[in-house]
């Protein structure tokens, strides 16, 4: 497996303003393999920025011998594709084809999309969606950036994050397989379903090999909330059981930490902890 940082988890990585360079040359010193790319609507990487800058970033990350497999995009938070209204709901896809874009020119071979939201945990002003809206407005925007995924050679990985949609491993993946695209698969984050009270090896046998890649986090379930994320290994994460769920399906592709927001010294740290878990 290979073991990557987020660039989220840079300096001003979650502001998307860490220079390039700069994300490039802290994953190299840490010992990172990998690091994962990440697209917003500002900062370094946008659905807007040109071919030649993405290539550029691709070249500079060669120089490094690091691998940008992945592209992750937090873009509907902000702009949600199960939003209730619609021209919102238009321009998150929009916005994701253009980015699938983008990762296709930085020679990315997936990207995570969050697939909306019914409701956002840290965001009160979003509207409340009904479950079964959502559903059919998160098929209809996979169905199509599927599509386009295919059509520029990227899978689209669709991740289950804290959004009220498909908390059910088992729905998780018959949505999956209702979207009919080979380019559509799961960004599985092992440590979100640890905050639904559920057990991360269980999700990782039902999703199976629709599983494309991984993110790697930590929680305290006594803590709960936003404030349960911990660094690897200071929580409840039954590592060694994850660990050998993941080959048991044949798992061997990223590992991608995203540690969030940066702290001096959780990157080391991180690196350090990855090893541990990797060689579980």
């Amino acid at each position: 497996m290979i073991k990557c940082i987020s660039y989220w988890s840079m300096p001003n990585g979650l502001e998307g303003t860490c220079p390039w360079e700069q994300a490039l040359a802290i994953s190299k010193a840490a010992g990172f393999a990998g690091l994962e790319a990440a697209i917003g609507t500002s900062g370094i990487l946008t659905p807007d920025t040109d071919e030649a800058t993405c290539r550029r970033y691709r070249q500079e990350a060669a120089k490094h011998g690091i691998a940008v497999e992945t592209l992750a995009s937090g873009m509907s938070w902000s702009v949600s594709p199960t939003h209730r209204d619609e021209t919102i709901r238009r321009r998150s896809i929009e916005m994701h084809e253009r980015a699938l874009q983008r990762a296709a020119w930085l020679g990315c071979t997936s990207m995570l999309f969050v697939p909306g939201a019914i409701r956002i945990p840290w965001d009160p002003s979003y509207p409340l969606v009904p479950y079964e809206s959502a559903v059919r407005w998160a098929r209809q925007a996979v169905t199509r950036l599927a599509d386009t995924a295919q059509r520029v050679g990227v899978e689209l990985c669709v991740e289950n994050v804290w959004n009220g949609l498909f908390y059910s491993p088992l729905e998780f993946r018959d949505f999956i397989d209702s979207i009919h695209s080979p380019a559509a698969g799961v960004y599985f984050d092992v440590t979100n379903v640890l905050g639904y009270h559920q057990d991360p090896p269980d999700w990782i046998r039902l999703l199976g090999q629709r599983i494309r890649r991984v993110h790697l986090k930590d929680y305290k379930i006594s803590v709960g909330g936003l404030g349960g994320f911990c660094e690897l290994m200071d929580g409840d994460m039954p590592w060694a059981e994850t660990m050998r769920a993941l080959r048991a399906i044949g798992y061997h592709r990223t590992l991608v930490a995203e540690m969030l927001p940066w702290k001096d010294g959780q990157i080391e740290r991180t690196s350090e902890r990855m090893d541990k878990i990797i060689a579980m």
